[in-house]
């Protein structure tokens, strides 16, 4: 068997797609795994160009890459290595995601006569994706609430300890608590209880930059992280939230239903561990709701 047949068999046999283009992206062999997973046959494809847009290649946005970013231009004009996750048309019009892989070809003298590209059906690793994402959801987020959940906020106070230690930068802490949130699920039900909760998670979700961590610590309980910030305008967020809370209203059976909150708030400090910063906020919160509730206690 001629060597040039003895290969083109070999890559017959291959699991992934693959196929050979010139340096004007010409096509010049398409192997039968690549007619399997695209419908279409070697007959069909070869000799066509690849920017023919024949498998018209996106990305997770959209992008058309076959006219565009395509990562087989770029090796034939570089002469790099590429490996991306993108979107192949089926023949008969479905999209697949699959993994793709591109090398340059390169004759004796090390100059590109082309490139290769392998390329194998990604199906089963985005489901596998999509599942750990919603798995690291459910683990990470409160389910009534949507927003983070106290493992979530545990390892959040973690990092910023650990920043902390290292580069010296402090963050603010707040202990949120429903002022009488016991007499109102007594009163108006737990459905209604749950309501409240969503509604002081939202107040406190909207209203918060994208870099700063607020969730559910348990209960009526809420728990913020906030980098970046002086004890001043930590101050002012915390008041600012208060606030916010006190102003949202709920409507039941056309009546509405308000609620206000205690706080408390510290920085953190050199030293300390997790559950200190935690108890010394929740301690705050307390000499709050003991005064009184409805108004915010700062650590000296």
């Amino acid at each position: 068997m001629p060597a040039d047949d003895f290969y083109r068999s070999l890559l017959d046999h291959v699991h992934d797609g693959v196929y050979f283009v010139d340096p004007q992206r010409r096509i010049l062999y398409w192997n039968r795994a690549a007619e399997r997973l695209s419908g279409f046959s070697a007959r069909e494809v070869v000799g066509s160009h690849c920017f023919d847009n024949i498998l018209m290649h996106t990305d997770e946005q959209g992008t058309e890459l076959c006219k565009g970013p395509c990562p087989l231009a770029q090796t034939l004009e570089d002469g790099r290595p590429r490996e991306a996750w993108v979107y192949m048309r089926h023949k008969r019009g479905h999209r697949i995601p699959v993994h793709v892989r591109v090398a340059p070809v390169r004759d004796e003298k090390g100059n590109i006569q082309g490139a290769v590209e392998l390329f194998a059906d990604a199906s089963q690793w985005v489901a596998i994706r999509q599942r750990l994402g919603e798995l690291e959801r459910l683990a990470l987020v409160d389910e009534l609430t949507g927003l983070p959940n106290r493992r979530y906020l545990q390892q959040e106070l973690y990092s910023r300890l650990g920043e902390l230690a290292r580069y010296g930068r402090p963050c603010g802490v707040m202990f949120l608590d429903v002022d009488g949130f016991k007499r109102l699920n007594d009163t108006y039900g737990h459905q209604v209880g749950d309501r409240v909760l969503r509604m002081v998670a939202s107040t406190l979700g909207r209203n918060s930059r994208s870099f700063d961590v607020v969730g559910r610590w348990g209960g009526d309980e809420f728990l913020g992280v906030f980098p970046l910030l002086e004890r001043a305008e930590l101050t002012k967020l915390a008041e600012r939230y208060r606030r916010l809370v006190k102003s949202a209203v709920l409507f039941h059976q056309g009546a509405p239903l308000r609620v206000t909150v205690s706080l408390g708030v510290t920085m953190t400090r050199k030293g300390e561990s997790a559950e200190q910063v935690v108890f010394r906020a929740d301690q705050l919160m307390y000499q709050a709701k003991s005064a009184g509730g409805d108004q915010v206690r700062f650590a000296p």
